[in-house]
């Protein structure tokens, strides 16, 4: 029986995982579960999984919550300290870090400083504290184990054989614009950004998806992942999301991870691993799969290569990226940023932070408050 705690219990990976875990009541448990506002969800989720102990972010939601539990009884906290808790639990085998934003890093360290297995689908801790990760993971002795699909499917490709590595190639569905010609995207509404075609993901990263900025965010997460430089790291767009990442070996060998694209196979993978379970999800019928790979269009898609120039600068400039697109998004989905408007405010927002020193956790906290600060000005101009 391996125990699991869910950080982000009720957003979209989150409630997979739930999913999983369901599937699997003979080899899962629940130890630990952390949420933010949605009260009512974790109090359902509490309640049919039973865990130990419950987050919730706000400390005065605790009685709604503890009113909505009925006769089930556990420990509850909040905030901050809630996270840590989730995070680092002493009955905790796996820890699955699934939170939105930069508050995914502070509870991502605790549960490898306290050793525990971590399965990582908080792009952000790695985006913006790559470092700090790698170094909390070395202490600590546990396992970084990856569930973007992405690099799920790299890790798979790649596991002994990481001295026989010549590229990563990261696959990108292109969302929902990716038939679109730059001059369209001028008046995109948050409905039509909001339309991916392949995956059902929560809007923050679907929005990432229809600028592409996710890819550049991958593709730091993978550079940290794997210790593969920036330049041995590319990015094709893949339609039909059946490949979700490849690896071209030194002989000219290309090994591709293939599933149909639902987050569930590499929840569960990371939750399995080193094991391989029964399948969740539907086998790939490969008579009718269509694969197509085509370079992204730097015009369409300008976020990959403000990914890149703040990934090759290195120091802060990865934490302001990742910040101001934060805020920039959520401008958008407010509607009070254009679409196109994303990428302007990211750039503005990297020329004027992106040289900041941010090589402790406070000093990414503090760059990334900044930046955030920033960008929702700058949003307010455009």
């Amino acid at each position: 029986m391996k125990k699991i705690s869910i950080l982000g219990s009720t957003g979209s990976i989150g409630s997979q995982a739930l999913a999983v875990v369901e599937a699997f009541p003979e080899r899962l448990e629940v130890v630990a579960l952390a949420a933010g506002r949605n009260v009512e969800k974790l109090a359902a989720q509490a309640i049919k999984h039973r865990p130990k102990l419950i987050s919730i972010a706000d400390p005065e939601d605790i009685p709604q919550l503890r009113a909505l539990l009925g006769d089930f009884r556990c420990e509850i906290l909040a905030g901050d300290e809630g996270l840590e808790a989730a995070a680092a639990h002493p009955d905790a085998d796996l820890v699955l870090s699934s939170l939105v934003g930069i508050a995914g890093l502070p509870p991502t360290l605790a549960a490898l400083e306290a050793g525990r297995d971590v399965a990582l689908a908080n792009k952000e801790s790695l985006v913006a504290g790559g470092s700090l990760v790698l170094a909390a993971k070395e202490r600590g002795g546990g396992k970084l184990l990856p569930v973007d699909s992405e690099h799920s499917a790299l890790f798979q490709c790649i596991e002994g054989r990481e001295e026989q590595v010549e590229t990563l190639v990261l696959t990108a569905s292109g969302g929902p614009f990716r038939e679109a010609k730059p001059e369209d995207l001028a008046n995109v509404t948050v409905k039509e950004a909001l339309a991916h075609p392949n995956w059902q993901m929560g809007a923050k990263i679907t929005v990432d998806s229809a600028t592409m900025m996710n890819k550049g965010l991958e593709v730091i997460e993978a550079h940290w992942l794997f210790g593969v430089p920036y330049s041995r790291i590319e990015v094709l767009v893949h339609p039909q999301s059946i490949v979700h990442s490849l690896v071209r070996l030194v002989d000219g060998s290309c090994l591709a991870q293939m599933a149909v694209p639902d987050m569930r196979q590499p929840i569960a993978y990371a939750l399995s691993y080193p094991e391989r379970w029964p399948s969740v999800v539907p086998q790939l019928d490969l008579a009718k799969a269509s694969l197509t790979f085509q370079e992204p269009d730097p015009e369409l898609f300008p976020a990959l290569a403000l990914a890149r120039e703040a990934a090759l600068a290195g120091g802060g400039a990865p934490v302001v990226l990742n910040a101001a697109n934060e805020a920039a998004v959520a401008a958008f989905l407010a509607g009070k940023l254009s679409f196109l408007g994303i990428c302007a405010v990211v750039e503005e927002a990297l020329a004027k932070l992106g040289s900041e020193k941010a090589s402790s956790l406070e000093e990414v906290l503090a760059l990334d408050k900044r930046a955030r600060s920033l960008a929702e000005e700058l949003a307010k101009l455009k």
